[in-house]
C-alpha cells in the first residue's frame, strides 16, 4: 500500500473544463484571437499557461505573460467556480482515507485557486496539505510544487520514503514531476491525456477510473 498520496487537480480530482477554456477565450479574445470549436483548447488543461499560450497560439513571452493576467481576470471571479468533481473520486478518498492513506494535493495551478476550488467543492477537508503554484513563478513546475509538498511533509511528520509515494495525474506533465524524486505514479484515463502519452513517458500505471486507481494504491 502507498501510504502518502499525491494528487492532479485539473482533470483528476475535478472536472475543470468549463473554466479553464472560458478563461483560456477570455484572454485569447484580448489579442483578438477567435476559436471556432473549444475543444481544441483542451491541451492548455493542464501544463503551465504561459508556456500553452506561446505553443499554441505563438505568443511572444511577454505577450504570454499578459495573457495569463487575462486569464486570471476571469478565473479569479468566475472560473473558479465552474469546476465538478470527477465522477468517483469522493468516495475514493473516503475509501483511502479509511485504509490509512494520507492525501495531498500537487497542482501547477496556483495553490490559492486550487484551496478556493476544493473548498468550494467541501472537498479540502480530505487533504493534509494543498500544494500548488505561485503567482510569482518562484514555483511553478510540477517537479517544484512536489519539491515543495515533500518538505511539507518532512517537517510536518519526518522525511517519507520515497517508496511509500504515489503520484495521480492525467498528464505525462505529473509522471515528469514525480519521476524528478523516484516516486511512481498512476495515469488516469478519465481526465485530459491519453493511454499513448503515458505511454511514451513511461508511465508504470494506468487507471481507467476512481476504482482502478484506489486498487493500484492500496495493492
Amino acid at each position: 500500500m502507498y501510504k502518502y498520496v499525491f494528487l492532479d487537480l485539473d482533470g483528476t480530482i475535478t472536472e475543470p473544463e468549463e473554466g479553464i477554456i472560458n478563461g483560456v477565450l477570455y484572454a485569447l479574445s484580448k489579442f483578438e484571437i477567435t476559436v471556432e470549436d473549444r475543444t481544441t483548447l483542451y491541451p492548455y488543461i493542464g501544463p503551465p499557461l504561459r508556456d500553452s499560450f506561446r505553443e499554441f497560439h505563438g505568443l511572444s513571452e511577454e505577450e504570454a505573460e499578459q495573457a495569463v493576467l487575462y486569464y486570471r481576470e476571469y478565473y479569479s471571479t468566475r472560473g473558479i467556480y465552474q469546476n465538478g468533481i470527477m465522477p468517483g473520486m469522493e468516495a475514493a478518498f473516503q475509501t483511502l482515507q479509511e485504509r490509512g492513506c494520507h492525501l495531498y494535493v500537487a497542482t501547477s495551478k496556483p495553490e490559492l485557486y486550487a484551496k478556493q476550488i476544493l473548498e468550494h467543492l467541501k472537498l479540502d477537508g480530505y487533504f493534509d496539505i494543498i500544494a500548488g503554484s505561485t503567482f510569482d513563478k518562484s514555483r511553478d513546475t510540477k517537479a517544484a510544487v512536489i519539491e515543495y509538498l515533500l518538505a511539507g511533509i518532512a517537517a510536518d511528520q519526518g522525511k517519507p520514503s520515497m517508496d511509500d509515494i504515489i503520484m495521480v495525474g492525467d498528464r505525462e506533465f505529473d509522471v515528469i514531476g514525480a519521476r524528478a524524486f523516484g516516486i511512481e505514479t498512476i495515469g488516469v484515463l478519465f481526465g485530459y491525456g491519453s493511454k499513448e502519452e503515458f505511454e511514451a513517458c513511461d508511465c508504470r500505471y494506468l487507471a481507467e477510473n476512481a476504482e482502478e486507481m484506489v486498487q493500484i494504491i492500496l495493492r
